[in-house]
């Protein structure tokens, strides 16, 4: 009887430990995945982060903060674009995501912003910058912006978090219940989200996002961190922080997708109770991946708010 007590402890052991031990298997990034890269690297004091720039040598700087899961592949086109606006523009990799390390340890607010500032800080950046956010980038910036308002001249919003977000059964469930929600987040996840990527791209920047998203499924340390982040900083709404930068005279230009299924456009409303002055555009036909589906409908979009 006692043996089979052990193989059924052992078993049940086994079943626990095995959805983790499979991401611990996964092969971390490192200088082989990092060499021949466009852009640099530079060590920070969470770890590495990846970064590029892109645009003119000289110009008003605008800082690129990618979203929830997609790495700055994704914001390529729109980065371009404000480069062709003069900007000269700073793209880089959230940790868990792109090129980037995946430090362990809660991602809220205070693990993103730290990599922002750290961002900032390396490269000397003290003036007056334009912040813009995708998705869960949007948060950070946000946030950022309504900690350090005299450092941003401008935000700029792109499908942003922190305001009205729907959520599948699954992940609400993983997010809620600890322990049990790791498990079942671990053991699911990828195969869930891998059945939503594409073999091939429509376009070359649909194609581009697409294979950075498959390379970041595979690597170490990557669904963790989704889950770390919406237990996080995705967590939060960001109502007092939306108030402050309208109280504050920070102008906010934000860019929604009309067909979005998790940024929906009750957003927008939300947002204009919280800062009145906020610019919204609204970007027919695309969904929530709109900087790499509809890149050029984005730019144009920021070109004309800008012009104003």
């Amino acid at each position: 009887m006692w043996v089979l007590l052990v193989l059924a402890g052992l078993a049940v052991a086994v079943i626990i430990v095995w959805p983790f031990w499979i991401d611990r298997r996964r092969p971390a990034i490192g200088p082989t995945e990092r060499h021949g890269t466009e852009g640099g690297f530079a060590q920070l004091s969470q770890g590495v982060t990846h970064y590029r720039w892109i645009g003119p040598a000289r110009g008003p700087v605008a800082v690129v903060v990618p979203g929830f899961a997609t790495a700055m592949d994704a914001l390529e086109t729109v980065a371009e674009g404000l480069g062709g606006m003069g900007y000269r523009v700073l793209l880089y990799d959230l940790y868990g995501r792109g090129l980037s390390d995946a430090p362990r340890g809660l991602q809220d607010r205070a693990f993103f912003l730290r990599q922002l500032s750290d961002v900032l800080a390396y490269f000397g950046l003290n003036d007056e910058i334009t912040l813009v956010g995708y998705s869960m980038g949007g948060s950070i910036a946000v946030a950022h912006a309504a900690e350090r308002p005299f450092l941003v001249k401008r935000v700029i919003l792109i499908a942003p978090t922190g305001i009205v977000r729907n959520e599948t059964r699954f992940s609400a469930f993983c997010r809620r219940v600890p322990w049990l929600g790791d498990w079942v987040h671990a053991l699911f996840a990828h195969r869930r989200i891998a059945a939503t990527i594409p073999e091939r791209g429509q376009t070359p920047a649909i194609d581009k996002a697409m294979r950075a998203y498959r390379r970041d499924l595979g690597r170490r340390g990557f669904l963790p961190g989704l889950l770390s982040s919406r237990r996080g900083i995705m967590a939060e709404v960001q109502q007092d922080a939306h108030v402050q930068l309208g109280r504050k005279g920070i102008p906010v230009v934000a860019i929604w997708a009309r067909a979005d299924p998790i940024i929906p456009l009750t957003a927008i409303g939300k947002l204009a109770e919280w800062n009145r002055t906020a610019r919204h555009e609204v970007i027919e036909g695309a969904a929530y991946g709109l900087p790499f589906t509809h890149g050029r409908e984005v730019v144009a979009a920021l070109r004309e708010a800008l012009r104003d």
